[in-house]
Formats: C-alpha cells, sequence, structure tokens
C-alpha cells in the first residue's frame, strides 16, 4: 500500500510522535484524519500537514475510551474520507509509580486502582475500541488496510511502570491477534516498539535521569521522531508485513 492518497487515520495525532508521523505523511501526499483531546493543537496540526502537503487533512476531538464516541467519529471519517486504508494507534498516557512502597516496617503506599486503571483505559481499551471500529470499516467496505499499534521497549517490564508496560505488552497480544483474525479481509496489524525517544515528555526530564536513560542505549542518543513515522511507512508500505512487531529503539534492553 502506497501512503500517497492513502487515508490515514492517527490517534494522539496533534502532538509528540502522532504530530510527527502525521507531518511525515502529509508530505507524502496522504489523506489525514487526526484524533486528539487537545483542540488548540489539533486544529494547528491539521494547518501544518495541509501546508507540508497532505491531501486532505481534519480533526477530531474525542476521546477515545468512550466507544459511542469512537463508533461514530470512525463511521464519520469513514464517510467523509470514502474509506479507512490506514490507522495508527498511537494514542498513550504515563501515570507512572510503584506497586507498593514498604519502609520502617510499614506499607507506606499503593499504587491506587484509578492509577492503574485510567493508563488501561486509554492505552488498552482505547486501542481496542479504534481497532475495532477501523477493522469494522475496511471490513464493510471490502478494501484492504492495516492497523498499526504503538507498543514501547517497556513492554518486557519496566520498574514504576506496572500499568504501562501491561498496556504495551497487550497491545502487541491484540496486534498478533487481529492479524490472524483479519487477514482473510486483507487486513494487516503490525506494532512499532519504540525505546527511549526525542519528544516534549523527555524534553521535560531532569539531566540525572537523561544520563541515565541514555546509558542504556548503546548508540548513547535519543531516537528521532522521524525515525518511528519512517518504520510506520515501512510497515505501510511492505504488502508481506503482518502480525509481528518492529523494535525501534537503539539496541536497549529493560
Amino acid at each position: 500500500m502506497q501512503v500517497k492518497n492513502s487515508t490515514i487515520v492517527i490517534t494522539g495525532g496533534a502532538q509528540g510522535l502522532g504530530r510527527a508521523m502525521a507531518e511525515d505523511f502529509a508530505r507524502q501526499g496522504a489523506q489525514l484524519a487526526l484524533i486528539d483531546m487537545n483542540d488548540d493543537m489539533l486544529q494547528d496540526a491539521v494547518a501544518e500537514c495541509k501546508k507540508l502537503g497532505a491531501a486532505d487533512s481534519r480533526g477530531y476531538n474525542i476521546n477515545i475510551t468512550d466507544e459511542a464516541a469512537v463508533e461514530e467519529v470512525f463511521a464519520k471519517i469513514n464517510d467523509e474520507f470514502t474509506g479507512i486504508d490506514v490507522l495508527i494507534n498511537n494514542a498513550g498516557i504515563l501515570r507512572d509509580g510503584m506497586l507498593i512502597k514498604y519502609k520502617d516496617g510499614e506499607i507506606t503506599h499503593k499504587m491506587p486502582l484509578q492509577q492503574f486503571q485510567s493508563v488501561i483505559d486509554v492505552n488498552l481499551t482505547g486501542t481496542f475500541l479504534c481497532g475495532r471500529e477501523a477493522a469494522a470499516q475496511m471490513a464493510k467496505a471490502g478494501k484492504k488496510g492495516v492497523i498499526i499499534n504503538i507498543s514501547s521497549v517497556a513492554r518486557a517490564g519496566n520498574m514504576g511502570q506496572t500499568n504501562y508496560a501491561a498496556t504495551k505488552a497487550g497491545v502487541v497480544a491484540m496486534t498478533v491477534t487481529w492479524a490472524r483474525e483479519l487477514g482473510r479481509f486483507g487486513i494487516r496489524c503490525g506494532a512499532i516498539a519504540p525505546g527511549f525517544i526525542e519528544t516534549p515528555m523527555t524534553a521535560q526530564m531532569k539531566p540525572e535521569a537523561v544520563e541515565r536513560a541514555l546509558g542504556m542505549v548503546p548508540l548513547r542518543r535519543w531516537g528521532q521522531p522521524d525515525e518511528i513515522a519512517h518504520s510506520a511507512r515501512y510497515i505501510i508500505e511492505n504488502d508481506f508485513f503482518s502480525g509481528r512487531v518492529v523494535e525501534i529503539d537503539g539496541g536497549v534492553r529493560l
């Protein structure tokens, strides 16, 4: 499948990796449907994609954990663009914390259920809902499609990330399952597992945290958002890629 003129839906498309991918695809002449909850950033991203050469670019402000809203927006995108070719499930949140804290014979802290559940809701349930609706629209239209789920190197397990690691392992499991279920419709599913990528989020890290993170990367540098976009293009354009994970982590192993 070629990126040019394909309709590509990106969740979390107004910022971070989502926006980097959107701008990359815009330069290739794609049609973009960007989903995000930050309306100001969403409108800015849509305008920038048009400047960069997108065949079309539109924004949709919804909460991907709201089942009815997700059903409605994917039906709307399908109608407005006359089909959906690609979905990139990129939206995600962090709510890091230790499972428990123990000091002087006492449990001083436990990860609250709400802290755990909030990450599950966005990263896992949101990915499920958007993937389900994209697949339904693709299958109903009888056209081939691609679903890409954004995982993380943390899927192998990482201290302080019980909730995040669980979701990023979960989206890989869904990727493999969907590849097996949806292949008969001509729908391919893949995942990307980024390592430490230079984004506005990492820019807020303390110097000692940056040094510690980069010390784990054999290449001794941050990954760049455009390197993740390049990986997404590879999955889209290679018609025999399905059910696998591309690790873009500079060789890091958590």
